[in-house]
This record gives structure tokens, sequence and C-alpha cells, in this order.
């Protein structure tokens, strides 16, 4: 099925941030047609007045030309907070191009994260932002998971893609997220990226007070009996055992592989040319908003 498309106008498309990792969010589009079934910025729906159901809808942004830019320098601006800017419709209606190119020369410091390697598409124009990321969201490297979950491009289209941006000189991020318990190894992704990225988010699988918890629930039972017991300890009875269990298995390969591990990256300073800092954002409630990423 088609998503529903209309043209929507804003006043602005940046948006201050509560993030610990940006100054402002942008998001070109309201309503994501990835339609992740884990999804957390479903929640849209609520404030956008779509009877349609998430993933099936898009509104495309289009706000005033931004005429003062350098206003923004040295602000971080997070690209895809609630949306991913790459989706398959920007290819025809092209706002994050449009944006990047109303930034262009500012001085802004790029943030980008998305499933897609449309992005590549842009990497003329991002390369000309002064420390500009790209992040790519991977949380599996089984393709058959991944198609449950999402309608992104593959996972080896985003690796290949991670590769391309990487060794143009642009830093990027593999941000593993959701953790599924049992189902995401993290260690095979990170052996996977770690040549080719700077930076790794750890997050994970959050369903409190989630819209979505019962259809997840419901596909573990389905798909993955054997994890029911871990997720409903996890998720129906709020233990933090796995959560404290990982988090201690991944500090103790990160000292074996000699990754640096943190909790969170306020006072760190990283290198270009270090190994992937692995950054664990597990616990959402005590993320600060101090919590900025190293230069």
């Amino acid at each position: 099925m088609e998503p529903v498309v209309r043209i929507k106008e804003v006043r602005s498309v940046l948006t201050r941030s509560n993030l610990p990792v940006a100054d402002y969010s942008v998001n070109p589009y309201v309503g994501c047609t990835h339609a992740c079934a884990y999804c957390y910025a479903c929640f849209m729906k609520r404030f956008s007045n779509h009877s349609e159901p998430w993933g099936e809808f898009l509104d495309v942004k289009v706000w005033p030309d931004i005429t003062h830019p350098e206003r923004y320098a040295g602000k971080e601006l997070f690209f895809g907070s609630v949306t991913d800017p790459y989706l398959p419709e920007e290819a025809e209606y092209g706002r994050t191009r449009a944006l990047l190119e109303q930034l262009a020369g500012s001085g802004v410091r790029l943030s980008i994260q998305t499933k897609s390697d449309l992005v590549l598409r842009d990497l003329d124009l991002i390369k000309t932002f002064p420390e500009a990321r790209v992040g790519f969201s991977i949380n599996t490297l089984d393709e058959s998971f991944r198609a449950d979950m999402d309608r992104a491009v593959s996972i080896e289209r985003r690796l290949a893609a991670m590769e391309r941006i990487h060794a143009e000189g642009v830093r990027t991020t593999c941000f593993i997220s959701p953790i599924f318990p049992g189902i995401t190894d993290v260690p095979v992704i990170v052996e996977r990226v770690r040549d080719h990225c700077n930076l790794v988010w750890l997050e994970n699988l959050n369903l409190r007070g989630a819209s979505y918890r019962a259809a997840i629930m419901g596909y573990i039972r389905e798909r993955h009996p054997g994890l029911v017991p871990l997720y409903e300890e996890t998720f129906l009875h709020g233990s933090r055992a796995y959560w404290e269990g990982l988090d201690a298995e991944l500090r103790e390969y990160a000292a074996c592989v000699g990754l640096p591990y943190v909790r969170d990256d306020d006072t760190m300073r990283w290198s270009f040319d270090a190994p992937p800092v692995m950054v664990n954002f597990f616990y959402h409630e005590e993320v600060r908003k101090s919590s900025k990423r190293g230069t």
C-alpha cells in the first residue's frame, strides 16, 4: 500500500531539542514510511490528526527559506529524531537536500541519523559541514529479522554506505538500537563496523508505556518463544537484570578488544583516527541534557 502523502506548510523545520546530543532537532517530514515495528516516534500520530496507521502516511514539510543560517553557527543540528530524513520519498521531494543547501556555509554542526543509503546522494554537501557526522541504525545482521521490523533498506546497503562515507573522511556512527534481548548480538555488529565508524551508540529496547508493546511481545511469543520469560521479566516486570548483565559483558568485551566504553560522553574527547568509542545509553531516564558528543 502506498502511503498517503500530503504537503504541510510549517513556520520552521528547526526545533529546540532536549536530546543529549543536539541543540536542535530537524525533521523534514511528519511520519515515517520505514514503519519500524518498535518506533517510539509513533506517538507523533496523536498530534498529527492522521487516521492512517503509523507508517502509512507522510507529511512533507515546506518552510520559509532560512535567510540567516549563520545565527546557528556552532549549534548541533540532529536530523532524524522522529522521522528518517532519507525516506524513499526524499528522492522525489528533496526536503532534506533543500535544508542542507540552505544551511551550507553556516558553521552548524551536523548530525544525521538514517536507515537509508540515499544519504550518499548528499555526500557532496555533507562534506562541507565542519565535524559532520552520519549515523546508521543497525540492530541486527540478520536480514530476515530486519525485514520483520522495518521497511528500510537492507543492512548490507547500510553497511556499504557507512563504509563509503567513512572513507570519504566524514565521521560515522553505528547506532545499535534498539537492542532486542537474546536477538541483537552487539559484539558481532561491532566487529563488522569497527573499521568504518568513529562512535558506537548502544540503546536498549524500551517498551515502557509504548503503544506497540503488545505487538512486540506478540512477535516474541510467535517467533522466539524461548525468550518469553526474559521479555516478561524485563518489559512487564521492570527488571534491569538483563541490561546490567549486558552492560558488564560489553565493558569486558570492549576492554578485551581495546575499545573505550563509557556510560555517556559528556566529558569525553575523541579523535577521528582513534578506534570507535562505545557509548551506553541503556538508561534513558539517566541520560543528562549536558551529555554532548566529543569533538
